[in-house]
């Protein structure tokens, strides 16, 4: 495509030099950039592309598209906001994905990754080609990709969405960080349902405030648009247990469907049973009600059930189709995972993160704990701080001991970190002997496995599917349920040895 013809596609710019050359390509990564590429120079938070536009353009790129002023000797297109053109050269290249498909957002501070799993199921259980976007995979089939971010760049973001639908996927579910929102990743996609989960604290290093946090989410449903189609209605699908839904509501104008338990909602969970197989319940909606079955455990899990039956009720979806998609969905690598290595105690790796998140996988392992409960925590670098003591508070409160250790550290000194979490225990006098703080995380997961008798349950929290550590500036390889599941063995081992 002729460089003229792609920045017909926006309304305000300026180019210096020839616009009759072909661009084969977009990045705004220069180390990705290759011959016949537009490239995109994105002002970051500590990193600025202006100053690599040189070098893109000895990697071959035959145009640069920029904010501030370059020297460099390829043609340069000058734009108010690059961030913005890009989305939108980016929806323009990839022949808008996005209308080819029917695309599911999903935002929330906790159970993204896991409704869009679910939804998944139902459509596939139906027959439906259902495409994944998130933070573990992007996933069609049996086509994987590697996930960077929980929601792509616009750039990655559109390319994946056009992979999706060329290869044939009628719904894409994908992950909407509230970081995607604000940063106008999501530009450009055409959203026929948006599903909010749940507002809990979380990234206040970046957004400062829980109302500015909020005003991130709600730019997923102001987006749905104005207008009603008939034949292809939009919908928004919020959790009417959570107060930030009545925002939401006033900010969308398309139509909501509600869920919850424990207030009025189109969707609800009654009679909820849990066992070791999994849950049971009645679900209610509007179109009648169905006893179902799912394998995935805790309240968390029902409410990330009821907004995906939320959505697939939308999309035409009987409850018998429901039923039977719930009763064959698979749990999601890193949450609530189980370890088994045949030892007589349980493992369990979840992602949580957040004190909502860990104190909901911590109530649940409350319901089936015939032991002692072990929980494993702790909290990332260079994030929310104000976090630390409250996530220490939920794990000394909910469980009979906390091992307080590393999670990503990043630049930040992890023994730093630990401190800020034990502040939170002084100040509400939790006895020393409910707990322990280790800062190397592989002791911390021998340590407590070392301790386990049979009947008790051990959580190790916050990294989940994550196979990393992120230490100073070093990527280590590091996997929760590999270092368990080596840690079980050893115990054997060392009690055999008995």
């Amino acid at each position: 495509m002729q460089l003229r013809d792609l920045l017909k596609a926006l309304s305000i710019s300026r180019t210096i030099g020839n616009d009759q050359i072909e661009i084969t390509g977009i990045t705004a990564d220069s180390r990705q950039v290759k011959p016949g590429d537009l490239f995109v120079c994105l002002t970051g938070f500590t990193v600025d592309g202006h100053q690599y536009a040189a070098k893109a353009q000895e990697l071959g790129a035959v145009a640069i598209l920029a904010e501030k002023e370059i020297q460099v000797d390829v043609t340069r297109v000058y734009v108010p906001d690059t961030r913005r053109a890009m989305a939108i050269l980016a929806d323009f290249i990839f022949k808008q994905p996005s209308h080819d498909m029917k695309v599911i957002g999903v935002t929330g501070t906790n159970g993204k990754t896991t409704t869009t799993h679910i939804i998944q199921s139902i459509m596939e259980q139906v027959g439906h080609s259902t495409g994944v976007i998130g933070t573990i995979e992007m996933r069609i089939g049996d086509q994987v990709r590697k996930a960077v971010n929980t929601t792509p760049d616009a750039i990655d973001l559109h390319e994946s969405l056009r992979w999706m639908a060329d290869a044939g996927a009628e719904y894409a579910a994908i992950e909407v960080s509230s970081h995607a929102l604000d940063l106008g990743r999501v530009r450009g996609v055409r959203f026929v349902g948006a599903v909010f989960t749940n507002l809990t604290q979380d990234h206040l290093d970046y957004h400062k405030t829980m109302d500015q946090y909020k005003q991130a989410k709600s730019l997923l449903f102001s987006q749905l648009g104005n207008d009603y189609e008939q034949d292809d209605m939009k919908y928004a699908v919020l959790n009417m247990d959570d107060p930030a839904s009545d925002y939401f509501a006033r900010v969308t104008s398309v139509p909501v469907v509600g869920y919850g338990m424990n207030k009025e909602a189109d969707v609800r969970a009654s009679n909820v049973e849990m066992n070791a197989r999994g849950t049971q319940f009645q679900l209610e909606t509007y179109k009648g009600n169905i006893d179902v079955f799912t394998p995935l455990m805790g309240l968390f899990n029902i409410y990330n059930i009821l907004a995906a039956v939320g959505v697939c009720l939308m999309e035409g979806i009987t409850l018998q189709q429901i039923k039977e998609g719930l009763s064959n969905v698979q749990g999601v690598r890193g949450r609530f995972e189980a370890v088994d290595a045949g030892q007589e105690y349980t493992v369990i790796v979840d992602y949580a993160h957040t004190p909502d998140g860990l104190e909901n996988v911590l109530k649940t392992i409350d319901e089936f704990a015939t032991g002692e409960v072990y929980c494993i925590v702790g909290c990332g670098g260079d994030r929310d701080r104000t976090k630390r003591p409250i996530m220490a508070q939920i794990a000394a409160r909910y469980s009979h001991f906390a091992i307080l250790t590393s999670d990503n550290p990043r630049s930040e000194d992890p023994e730093g970190i630990i401190e800020d979490m034990v502040e939170g225990l002084t100040m509400t006098k939790v006895p020393q002997e409910k707990y322990v703080t280790l800062v190397d995380r592989r002791e911390a997961i021998r340590y407590t496995i070392g301790r386990a008798k049979p009947g008790d349950v051990i959580l190790i929290a916050g990294k989940g599917h994550e196979t990393y550590q992120i230490i100073k500036d070093q990527v280590h390889h590091f996997d929760d349920k590999e270092e368990a599941y080596f840690a079980i063995l050893n115990k054997k081992k060392m009690d055999g040895e008995r």
